[in-house]
């Protein structure tokens, strides 16, 4: 997976946690680097001397079977003290992350996005937000003459 570079400002961390941990994300690239912050989270409550740079989300980092799941307020707001302790405004890092069928969606409740090509990994994080029932939605927006890909059409999926 291409590594995407993320910037996300300390005031769109703390709406998070004050919408419980949950957001509405418009884009796969919005999907992956608010997915990216509970994992960026999750390393800094482990090792809080970590740089930007060693918050990085490794493609299979997500499944790497540590099984860990924490409240995602909790690894959020790990995430805003760090920031804290080096007087950041804006964390600026990087993801490689993939998100696939198997997946376990922890800050994105729903997705709007285009509809993807066969075979693609966007496609892949479509599955894995709907649990494997893309085809039934495909479907439909084939049978509807629905606009696939960039400047097609766009959905909104709620699991």
């Amino acid at each position: 997976m291409h590594t995407e570079y993320i910037a996300v400002r300390r005031h769109t961390i703390e709406r998070l946690i004050a919408y419980d941990g949950q957001a509405i994300a418009v884009g796969t690239t919005s999907v992956r680097t608010l997915e990216s912050l509970y994992y960026m989270g999750l390393k800094v409550m482990e090792n809080p001397d970590l740089t930007e740079e060693q918050l990085h989300v490794n493609q299979w980092e997500p499944y790497d079977g540590n099984g860990k799941k924490e409240d995602v307020r909790v690894v959020l707001q790990a995430l805003l003290d760090w920031m804290d302790r080096h007087a950041l405004t804006v964390l600026h890092s990087s993801t490689q992350i993939i998100i696939a069928p198997g997946y376990d969606y922890h800050i994105v409740k729903m997705l709007v996005t285009n509809f993807h090509q066969p075979q693609s990994t966007l496609l892949l994080l479509v599955s894995a937000f709907v649990k494997g029932d893309w085809r039934r939605i495909y479907d439909y927006a084939l049978s509807h003459d629905f606009r696939f890909l960039s400047y097609g059409d766009s959905s909104l999926l709620i699991p």
